[in-house]
Order: C-alpha cells, then sequence, then structure tokens
C-alpha cells in the first residue's frame, strides 16, 4: 500500500521551467531575455507577452526558490567574432516544482 501513496504524491507533482539568458555568466547580472514554461497548466505564456523580466539576476530566481539544473557551457570566442550577433550564449535552465489539484 506504501508504493501507491508515493505514486499518488508524484503525481500531483508538474514542473515549471524558467529560462533566463543573462549578459555574462555569472549568475549575478542581468537578465536580457527570458522564457517561462508551466506543466501545472494554470499560467500559460508565449514568447514577448511580458514587459519586464521576472527577475533582474538569475540569484535572485534563486533566492525565489528556483532550482538551477543547466548552465550553458562557456566557450571562447574566435578571432574576429568577439562582436558578432549570434545566439543568446549565457542560458541558464530553473526548474521549480509545484502541487497540483486532481
Amino acid at each position: 500500500m506504501a508504493w501507491f501513496s508515493i505514486f499518488y504524491f508524484f503525481a500531483m507533482i508538474r514542473q515549471q521551467i524558467l529560462v533566463l539568458y543573462l549578459k555574462t555568466s555569472a549568475l549575478d547580472t542581468s537578465v536580457i531575455a527570458w522564457a517561462h514554461y508551466d506543466g501545472t497548466g494554470e499560467q500559460s505564456h508565449m514568447s514577448g507577452d511580458q514587459d519586464e523580466s521576472p527577475y533582474d539576476t538569475g540569484l535572485d530566481a534563486l533566492k525565489d526558490g528556483w532550482r538551477l539544473i543547466q548552465a550553458s557551457p562557456l566557450t571562447s570566442h574566435s578571432p574576429g567574432t568577439e562582436f558578432r550577433t549570434d545566439y543568446l550564449k549565457y542560458e541558464f535552465f530553473f526548474e521549480k516544482l509545484a502541487e497540483v489539484e486532481s
């Protein structure tokens, strides 16, 4: 019977993902872009639907209970490409686990 109660508990948990693109590789630098995905289904977000970042820095997200699950690998610039615009390279994935009603 214990396995059923453990399964029931985890069946009520959903993942929320917050992707923050920071100005540099340090978590205490400013957010320049973001995305939020809510596995609970309570909120629906789409690109560009918010004017302000949910957090000023990645460190602020950690202080609010988000768990860092992935950070971009640091890669050096090739000579001559230091000022080339390209993808946002300082990408950090955070997660929160949230309870949902059955």
